[in-house]
C-alpha cells in the first residue's frame, strides 16, 4: 500500500482513512491569492417550504428574472424568484408533488439528487423533457426506511444540465431524522458559482466546457462572503451543498471545533472531529460547529482537480493555478453561553456490503479527448451518452463491485443516481469504515472501487461525472435494473 498523501488524504476525508487531515505538505508551492468580502451582510437562509401530514406539494417555476446577487442586480436563472430555490422539509415515508413549470426558453426537468426514489415514470426520472411554456408533475414516494440527511435538487437536461445549473437552478432537499439532534441551530448553506457580464450569466467558453467552467463569484445561499454572530458554546448542524457545477471545495472553519456527521450520506458512530474536508460537485455535507469565542470564517481552501490542458501533448502540462483561498462564511462568536449544552451525537453502525462475496464485478473508463463537439469527446467506456442505448444492465437485488477508472489528466466526481455507492477504495487507498456517498471522485489517472445494493428501486436511469461540463459533452451511461 503506498503511503497516504496530503491530496489522497482530502479524497478519502471522512472515510475513516484520513477523517483528520493535518500537517504533511501542501498542494501548493506559493502562497495563493485570498477574496474576501469584509462586513457582508447577515447570512440568510434558503425560503423553506415543509411537508404536512406526510405531504408537500408545490409549484416549482423555473424562469429568468432580475435577481441581486452580491450586491449586484443581473439576469439569471431561479426558481420560484430566489437563488437558491426553497429548502424542501421532508420526513421518511412523505409523498413530494412537484408540478414543474418551464418558463425557460428552452427545455429542462427535474432531478432529486441523492434520493433514493424510483427512476421511472413521473419521479426522479433524467428522461423526462419539459419543453418551454410547459408543466409536467413529478411524484415522489419517498420510502419509510429512506436515510435521512442533506440532499438536493437540480436540472438534468443532457446538454443544457451545466448552463442551467450554473445560472441559478439549484435548492436543497432536507429529510429529517425521526428524533432531531439537539442542536442550537440547523442551517442549510447551499454552495455555489457564478460568472456574470453586463448582461446577466457569462457564457461558457469552449476550454471552459473540456475543463468544466468555475464562476468568479462564489456564493452562500446567493450571498457573498455572508456574516453570523453567534454565542459562545453553542453547537449548530450545518447541511453543506455543493451546488458548484464544477468546483470541488476544500473547506476550512478557523478557530472552531467542525465535527463531520457525513459526507452525502450520515456516517454510523460518532461524529467525527475534521481539520478540513473535500467536497466534490455535487456532495453534501452534514456538520456540528462548536463555538468559541473570537472570530472565525469558512473558507474555501485551493484544491488542484488537475487540468484538460495535460491532454494531447502540445497543450501544457496537467498543472494549472488552483485559484485563492475564499471566505465563504465569516462570524463572530461572543455574548452568554447558551443554558445547556447538547448532547453528543451517536448513531447506528452503517451497513456493510463487503463481507458479501456473490458480487458481480464491472469495470468503467472515464475519459476524455481534444475538443469538445456535437458529438463530445468525454466519453465512458469509450462512447459518448446516447439516451437510446443501455450500457449496463443489473438484476434487481443484486450487490455489484464497479472498478471506475479515470484515464485523464484531472479528477473526475462519480455519481450514480437512485443507489447510493458504498467506498471501497480510492486510488488503492482503501476504506477502513463503511462509508456511502452519491458522488465519489476518482482521482486522475487512478481509479476508485465501490459496491452497490441494487434495490429495492427498479428502473433505467444514469451514472455521469458531475462536472456537468463533462455530462453534457458525454460522460455518462445509462444502467437498467430490473
Amino acid at each position: 500500500m503506498h503511503p497516504l498523501s496530503r491530496r489522497r488524504a482530502l479524497q478519502l476525508g471522512g472515510l475513516g482513512v484520513a477523517g483528520i487531515v493535518v500537517g504533511g505538505a501542501g498542494l501548493i508551492t506559493a502562497a495563493p491569492a485570498r477574496i474576501s468580502t469584509a462586513g457582508g451582510e447577515i447570512l440568510a437562509p434558503p425560503p423553506g417550504l415543509t411537508a404536512s401530514g406526510g405531504s408537500l406539494d408545490l409549484t416549482l417555476t423555473a424562469a429568468v428574472g432580475d435577481t441581486t446577487l452580491a450586491g449586484r442586480r443581473a439576469t439569471t436563472l431561479r426558481y420560484n424568484g430566489t437563488v437558491p430555490g426553497p429548502t424542501l422539509y421532508l420526513s421518511a415515508g412523505d409523498h413530494l408533488g412537484v408540478d414543474l413549470v418551464n418558463n425557460l426558453a428552452e427545455p429542462t426537468n427535474l432531478h432529486t439528487h441523492g434520493l433514493q426514489v424510483t427512476p421511472q415514470g413521473n419521479s426522479d426520472n433524467p428522461f423526462v423533457m419539459i419543453e418551454p411554456g410547459r408543466t409536467f408533475h413529478y411524484d415522489y414516494r419517498i420510502p419509510a426506511d429512506h436515510p435521512p440527511g442533506t440532499y438536493w435538487y437540480h436540472p438534468h437536461h443532457h446538454g443544457r444540465t451545466a448552463d442551467q445549473v450554473f445560472g441559478g437552478l439549484y435548492g436543497a432537499i432536507v429529510i429529517g431524522e425521526p428524533t432531531p439532534l439537539q442542536v442550537s441551530a440547523d442551517r442549510v448553506l447551499v454552495i455555489s458559482d457564478i460568472t456574470l457580464d453586463a448582461v446577466g450569466v457569462a457564457s461558457a467558453s469552449a476550454m471552459d466546457r473540456m475543463q468544466g467552467r468555475e464562476g468568479d463569484l462564489v456564493l452562500v445561499n446567493g450571498q457573498q462572503t455572508p456574516h453570523l454572530e453567534i454565542a459562545p458554546g453553542a453547537r449548530e448542524r450545518w447541511r453543506i451543498v455543493n451546488a458548484c457545477v464544477s468546483r470541488y471545495l476544500r473547506l476550512q472553519l478557523t478557530g472552531q471545533q467542525l465535527e463531520l456527521l457525513g459526507v452525502d450520506l450520515l456516517d454510523g458512530g460518532r461524529a467525527q472531529i475534521v481539520d478540513e474536508l473535500l467536497l466534490a460537485p455535487g456532495n453534501r455535507a452534514d456538520v456540528l460547529v462548536t463555538t468559541a469565542a473570537g472570530a472565525a470564517v469558512l473558507q474555501a481552501l485551493p484544491y488542484d482537480r488537475g487540468s484538460a490542458m495535460g491532454m494531447g501533448g502540445g497543450m501544457g502540462s496537467r498543472r494549472r493555478t488552483p485559484g485563492a483561498i475564499i471566505d465563504l462564511v465569516g462570524f463572530t462568536v461572543a455574548g452568554s453561553a447558551p443554558a445547556t449544552s447538547p448532547v453528543t451525537v451517536d448513531r447506528p453502525a452503517s451497513l456493510d456490503l463487503r463481507a458479501i462475496s456473490d458480487v458481480r464485478h464491472r469495470a468503467l473508463t472515464m475519459a476524455m479527448g481534444m475538443g469538445m463537439g456535437a458529438t463530445g469527446s468525454a466519453t465512458i467506456d469509450g462512447r459518448a451518452f446516447d439516451a437510446n442505448r443501455i450500457d449496463q444492465t443489473v438484476r434487481a437485488g443484486a450487490v455489484e463491485e464497479w472498478t471506475i477508472s479515470n484515464t485523464s489528466p484531472m479528477d473526475h466526481p462519480f455519481h450514480l443516481h437512485v443507489w447510493p455507492m458504498q467506498v471501497i477504495s480510492v486510488g488503492g487507498q482503501l476504506a477502513v469504515l463503511p462509508t456511502w456517498r452519491n458522488v465519489v471522485s476518482v482521482p486522475a489517472r487512478s481509479n476508485a472501487v465501490v459496491r452497490i445494493a441494487f434495490g429495492p428501486q427498479t428502473g433505467t436511469t444514469v451514472y455521469h461525472c458531475h462536472i456537468l461540463d463533462h455530462e453534457d459533452n458525454g460522460m455518462m451511461g445509462v444502467v437498467s435494473v430490473g
